[in-house]
């Protein structure tokens, strides 16, 4: 046996091939611009190519990494490594035990969709769904406002979102965030300070068809239509727009959001204008909608009254369009007032 023979077989045991598929450690040789050669010890020198550079780009010689291994044997002799693929089975690593603590993380979006945000984290892409915003930055707009939707999402890329991870799959590639989870904790201390009938101060964070949407210390209240104004409402928007710091009263409390108004923090004009009228009296009023019940007539600022089908001749056939023009001006009589139900009945004088 010759001396290298004999030199292979001492040293044989403690000689361990790379296989593809391991994980490697050694330290960084040279880093140029087509490639990076890592000392692996006994298992030879890695290659990291090119394409590999941004995982590379502020490595520095000298340097431990950790790589995963792609070819074990290439023709120049070299190992085949991959930073990318290691830095992704640590990530995955890193995830499934944030996962399992429910700890919470930041993490800054890269991109979104009107599905939500895109999001990397310890190497991994995931997604941050709209649905799981919390309601500081859930884009509460119209359905059909679907450019605003991603207008308020981007305006969100680039800034730190804190969020727990609420599903990790490795096999499928799967990653999904929640900021909603993440603040849950402190929404329900906040919630447990609050009370119906407290005044509360909010910033409007979406004007919708059928309200409001208030942003709360973080939680979301919610100004229904009929609670923006004691006078009609037709468009909410002409009352707030997104951005505004307005007042209201805290009128209901459920698990996820307050019901809010602004109405019940100013005097009702109903009552005071209701208090000039007795029945009997003659009214004079701007008719405002017909139906085919009868028609709604507005008779001062605050008080619409109905003119019931009933009241436009015998029996109940008469078709009240025929009898009325919307916002045609008419004499009235007061028939009925209503003060608990908030009714009053008139007829053609």
């Amino acid at each position: 046996m010759s001396k290298f023979d004999e030199l292979l077989a001492s040293e044989g045991e403690s000689i361990k091939q790379a296989v593809t598929g391991d994980t490697v450690d050694g330290v960084v040789l040279s880093v140029k611009k087509h490639e990076i050669l890592i000392d692996l010890g006994a298992k030879g020198v890695g290659l990291v190519p090119r394409r590999e550079a941004s995982y590379a780009r502020n490595l520095e010689v000298g340097q431990e990494v950790t790589a995963s291994v792609i070819d074990a044997e290439m023709e120049d002799g070299y190992v085949l490594l991959s930073l990318r693929k290691a830095v992704k089975d640590k990530g995955w690593d890193e995830i499934q035990t944030k996962l399992e603590a429910e700890e919470i993380v930041e993490v800054t979006p890269c991109d979104a969709n009107r599905g939500g945000l895109l999001v990397e984290y310890e190497g991994i892409r995931g997604f941050l769904p709209v649905s799981q915003l919390s309601a500081e930055h859930y884009p509460r707009v119209g359905s059909a406002d679907k450019d605003e939707i991603l207008q308020r999402l981007n305006s969100l890329v680039g800034k730190q979102i804190k969020v727990r991870i609420l599903d990790a799959n490795k096999k499928d590639n799967k990653l999904i965030f929640s900021e909603k989870e993440a603040v849950k904790d402190g929404l329900a201390a906040r919630f447990a300070e609050l009370s119906v009938g407290d005044t509360v101060k909010g910033m409007v964070t979406g004007v919708v068809d059928f309200g409001v949407f208030v942003n709360v210390d973080g939680i979301e209240g919610l100004i229904h239509i009929s609670e923006i104004s004691w006078e009609r409402v037709n468009n909410p928007s002409d009352y707030v727009k997104v951005g505004d710091e307005i007042e209201a009263k805290i009128i209901a409390i459920d698990k996820e959001r307050l019901s809010l108004s602004m109405k019940q923090l100013t005097e009702d004009p109903w009552l005071s204008e209701v208090e000039k009228l007795k029945k009997g009296a003659k009214v004079e009023g701007t008719v405002t909608r017909i139906t085919p019940f009868g028609a709604f007539v507005q008779i001062s600022p605050a008080v619409e009254a109905l003119v019931h089908v009933s009241e436009l001749g015998e029996g109940n056939d008469v078709d009240p369009e025929k009898v009325f023009t919307l916002n045609e001006r008419k004499d009235f009589t007061v028939l009925d007032i209503d003060k608990e139900g908030r009714k009053i009945s008139l007829t053609i004088a």
